[in-house]
């Protein structure tokens, strides 16, 4: 093995992810584990064509997240230059001639709603050294900014422009990219370590919103604390879930042959496995970073609470004296908001500097502790930028509490029905960038998390807006995991947005949140209640006045009147012919996120050019899912709703 192969020294630490600035020294004394070491796209390449270490590199389809993997394009005929960054032993030149990238659309503009994602199981309370190898293989990229990308580990910003041409300088060239992250300990033995690669927005010229990999290489280091690489016991649930089957079990107990060989060698084991462990690790140097060590081995500054809590991957516990002085021992006075859960304070850290939300759970409310722990469960596991943000939780004195971060725009329910006279109506691109993003955040927990998320309570009640007018998707109390479908006992929801056919069948799938969405458009697009108290029958439920109002060809009545002329036609079409969609009958009926996402951004291109459809975008079929309002019902007059194209 070269020196240098994998330890950097002195002259190149490695930082440390999410913990800017930290650096990570590694040394040639530093004791490493080999977790997996992967050749993304393409087909295993076995020890005896490695660079001469007898390496095996495995394919990744045993890592990567869900069904839809992208693409796996290959140039097998493209001559490999290694240049100072990746010397020609780093790793086969097949390696790099064949990748994984994300979906090619026209314009690449469905790309930037997706990550491709990749899942390892690790050892936890470990720092790890990633190794990421990349190569463009396709001539047709040449220059700067054609394909940009961001890295995130551990849903972490490892890098958040990386550009392979910018460090490679033309197609052909092997580059490799070291980070170091932090594990930390949690009480599983198992954690996943993940990867995702998502398209950097602001990638120019727009036509490339792509990522790809080439190859993945991950090794556990040595701990700093205890000096070596021994992982904790395995839970008792991974235990069980082994091969061993019980009767297996009984006969072994029943050897007094092998009990006595148990015995011998564990008694061996516990006297010369310690020495020799000592011997071993004795003049072992792992990683060596500037500053003491603190939390999970992690060398940082002393933290304030609110920011320790967003560093974490994992929620934080307040102590219920600082939530008290947070909320000023719960002052009415800063009571926000009251729910099925419980009050909603707004509360303040750091001598006002830093606001957050802080929902206390009402002693006699139905929504008790599994709501509680549920949400812990889920908001602990997920970050993304349309999902609200859980920072921690109490659970003192009898007290159930959740600490988010502060919205600053309240609930997108206040903005549709409680607007002061003063306050303008949200435009329609507003509410277009708002549906995008509720979509995003859905497309997320149903596609992008590795078990599948169902929140079973979509509603404008619980769609927060922070300060830039960014969506978040709040309150996971009533979720649930597993796929394609769970049988419920208890059918749960709001009243106006849950699901018929789950109500009828106790059967809850994705498109049951589909149904959900579907209100929340023509709520957005008609700024009626999901459920309006006091009118005719057919008036009462939202969906179903909307829908005779669509069967009648009254468009008109749907659209609020603050809108009425401020809508492109063909985005009308699209936006509530799919609202439409999400409502039909049977959920199989009903398209997927995905599709509605895709047509969401579709039909704020066409407001934005006037009705103009990109090329390659839309395909007018039953089949495609982007049938739009106008083949359904043709011969309506828009005159009086939409806005003249060109305006």
């Amino acid at each position: 093995m070269p020196l240098g192969l994998y330890s950097r020294g002195d002259d190149a630490p490695l930082p440390l992810v999410g913990h800017y600035p930290e650096l990570v020294y590694i040394y040639n004394d530093s004791a490493m584990e080999n977790i997996c070491r992967l050749k993304v796209g393409g087909e295993q390449i076995p020890p005896k064509y490695d660079t001469g270490m007898f390496r095996t590199w495995d394919t990744d389809g045993a890592y990567i997240l869900g069904s839809d993997t992208g693409i796996e394009p290959f140039n097998m005929s493209m001559p490999v230059l290694y240049d100072g960054n990746a010397p020609p032993y780093l790793a086969p030149a097949d390696v790099y001639r064949t990748s994984r990238s994300m979906r090619t659309f026209e314009k690449g503009l469905v790309n930037l709603n997706y990550n491709m994602t990749w899942f390892f199981p690790v050892d936890s309370g470990f720092f790890y050294l990633v190794r990421l190898h990349f190569c463009e293989i396709y001539h047709g990229i040449t220059r700067v900014n054609e394909v940009v990308f961001t890295v995130f580990l551990n849903n972490q910003t490892a890098e958040e422009q990386f550009d392979p041409i910018a460090w490679s300088g033309r197609p052909g060239v092997a580059i490799q990219r070291d980070y170091v992250v932090m594990v930390p300990k949690v009480n599983e033995a198992k954690q996943d370590l993940w990867l995702d690669l998502h398209p950097y927005k602001d990638s120019k010229p727009m036509m490339y919103y792509n990522s790809f990999s080439n190859g993945v290489e991950i090794f556990k280091l040595s701990n700093f604390d205890d000096r070596n690489l021994a992982g904790p016991n395995p839970s008792q649930s991974f235990v069980s879930g082994s091969d061993v089957k019980p009767h297996h079990v009984a006969q072994f107990k029943k050897s007094s042959e092998k009990l006595k060989f148990i015995i011998i060698g564990c008694g061996l084991g516990t006297v010369v496995l310690p020495i020799l462990l000592c011997l071993v690790l004795f003049r072992l140097k792992v990683i060596r970073p500037r500053k003491v060590m603190s939390w999970c081995g992690l060398a940082v500054h002393t933290p304030n609470q609110i920011e320790k809590a967003k560093k974490s991957s994992f929620c934080s516990h307040f102590p219920i004296r600082e939530i008290k002085v947070a909320t000023n021992d719960f002052d009415e006075a800063l009571l926000i908001g009251t729910g099925g859960f419980g009050s909603v304070y707004k509360g303040s850290f750091d001598g006002g500097a830093t606001s957050v939300a802080i929902k206390r759970a009402n002693p006699m409310s139905h929504q008790g502790v599994s709501e509680f722990e549920t949400e812990i469960l889920w908001l602990s596991q997920l970050r993304h930028a349309n999902l609200v943000s859980l920072l921690g939780y109490c659970n003192e004195d009898g007290e159930m509490i959740l600490v988010y971060d502060f919205m600053d725009n309240g609930t997108l329910y206040e903005h549709l029905h409680l607007r002061q006279r003063d306050q303008p109506p949200l435009s329609w691109i507003q509410r277009l960038e708002i549906c995008i993003g509720v979509a995003r955040g859905l497309h997320y927990l149903h596609t992008g998390t590795k078990h599948r998320i169902i929140h079973r309570d979509i509603k404008t009640t619980n769609i927060l807006l922070d300060h830039n007018w960014v969506p978040k998707i709040s309150d996971f109390g009533l979720s649930k995991a597993g796929y394609p479908s769970i049988l419920i006992t208890n059918v749960k929801g709001s009243i106006g947005y849950l699901d018929p056919e789950c109500f009828q069948s106790h059967k809850l799938t994705e498109k049951s949140d589909l149904y959900s969405l579907g209100v929340v458009l023509l709520e957005i697009l008609s700024t009626r209640p999901a459920v309006i108290v006091g009118e005719d029958d057919e008036h009462v439920n939202l969906a179903e006045w909307a829908m005779l109002c669509f069967e009648n060809g009254n468009l008109e009545q749907i659209v609020d009147p603050n809108l009425k002329g401020n809508i492109v036609e063909e985005c009308f079409e699209l936006y509530l012919g799919f609202a439409m969609k999400c409502l039909a009958e049977r959920g199989v009926e009903r398209p997927s996120i995905g599709e509605v996402l895709q047509n969401l951004v579709l039909a704020m291109h066409l407001q934005k050019k006037g009705g103009v459809v990109p090329d390659g975008n839309v395909q007018r079929n039953d089949n495609s899912g982007l049938q739009g309002y106008s083949d359904l019902t043709p011969g309506v007059e828009f005159s009086e709703i939409m806005m003249p194209v060109g305006r």
